[in-house]
């Protein structure tokens, strides 16, 4: 089992950052992708960045390429979004969760998910 919970959600102006973090719980997290989820209001929740159980690979939607930067300390059992160069379209809830690899991660098919942060970028 495992429990994720993530935090630095705020609201910020166009054009700054944001860094979240995903903190887990469960001695198996090291051992699966973690996924970065978002969902804005009255649209599909969707992929934004993944990154394989050691690390060495990683994984953007396009929209984020060159600004976003997901990472990620196994021996403190946390991923971390780093967020520059925020725009209004950036506004969402976003989601980590773990996944069995960074294909299914891409697709969402996560085991675990965690409750949400709220990212709210103005303009």
């Amino acid at each position: 089992q495992v429990q994720l919970v993530e935090s630095g959600g705020g609201l910020v102006q166009s054009g700054g950052s944001l860094r979240l973090s995903c903190a887990a719980s469960g001695r198996t997290f090291s051992s699966y992708a973690t996924g970065w989820f978002r969902q804005a209001p009255g649209k599909e929740r969707e992929f934004v960045a993944a990154i394989s159980w050691s690390g060495f690979s990683t994984y953007y939607q396009d929209s984020v390429k060159g600004r976003f930067a997901i990472s990620r300390d196994n021996a403190k059992n946390t991923v971390h979004l780093q967020m520059n160069s925020l725009k209004p379209e950036d506004t969402a809830v976003y989601y980590c969760a773990a996944c069995l690899n960074w294909v299914v991660a891409k697709k969402g098919q996560c085991d675990y998910w965690g409750q949400g942060t709220q990212v709210t970028v103005s303009s």
